[in-house]
């Protein structure tokens, strides 16, 4: 089995401007690499969840008052601490800062292998739908092999280092199906499980930060950022888990959080 000394996307605790730490180990990153900056209009359903203050993982708008985002994000955390921004095109400031009232993680959530990485967050009030905070609809199945998607998100642009922007970003990527994420044309092998899908593109990824955010194809929620081996390392693509597969888990748990 591959030693997963890979970093978790989540950005723990990040000061402003300070340097990213590595987050809770052992799992993979997320960030924004090779990415382009955009506002939030183009992707309102981005949120960025907070701790105390700072931006620690993203997210999606699912309804007024439900975030999707990925179950390693709410680790040894309590609501209390928890705010989301919404409707800003930065992570700091503008939007709407809400509280979090509860959230439910997978009950099959494995933090070693990384399987059911998604999670609910209710909202302590609801948000107001307009042109820079929309919900968007979960896929029913996941993309072919190859189509084109999109990941957003605050986190650091370069593997290990850096701090995170403050603009939102998004990289254009394509969708690898969890079978040949999983076969021998890429390095994970049977690390990438049923629950998984996999995006790819040369120089691009995911990394520390993005944790929890949106993966979008075809105008729908394919996947929740969720770990990978470093960030747009040559093959291996940024892995995410797979609305489709844990779609009926999603509905459920948004109405009983």
């Amino acid at each position: 089995m591959m030693l997963k000394s890979v970093v978790l996307l989540a950005c723990i605790a990040c000061a402003l401007g300070a340097a990213v730490p590595e987050g809770m180990l052992p799992q993979l990153d997320g960030r924004i690499v090779g990415g382009v900056a955009t506002t939030i209009n183009s992707y309102p359903w981005q949120i960025s969840l907070q701790r105390s203050g700072s931006h620690s993982c993203g997210g999606s708008v699912y309804s007024a008052n439900i975030v999707v985002t990925a179950a390693h994000c709410l680790q040894s955390v309590s609501a209390s601490v928890l705010k989301v921004r919404a409707g800003s095109t930065t992570w700091n400031a503008g939007g709407t800062l809400v509280s979090v009232a509860a959230f439910k993680n997978h009950e099959g959530y494995n933090s070693w292998t990384m399987v059911n990485d998604i999670a609910v967050i209710r909202l302590s009030s609801s948000l107001t739908f307009g042109s820079t905070i929309k919900s968007i609809g979960l896929a029913s199945k996941a993309p072919a092999n190859g189509a084109a998607a999109v990941v957003s998100g605050w986190g650091t642009q370069s593997y290990g280092a850096g701090s995170l922007p403050y603009t939102l970003q998004y990289v254009d990527v394509s969708i690898v199906s969890q079978a040949s994420c999983a076969s021998s044309t890429y390095g994970y092998g049977s690390e990438v499980k049923p629950t998984m899908i996999c995006a790819y593109a040369k120089g691009k990824d995911a990394c520390q930060g993005d944790s929890g955010g949106p993966l979008v194809s075809g105008g729908v929620l394919v996947g929740v950022v969720s770990w990978g081996y470093g960030c747009a390392f040559a093959d291996y693509p940024g892995v995410y888990a797979d609305v489709a597969t844990l779609r009926s888990w999603v509905v459920s748990a948004a109405g009983s959080v």
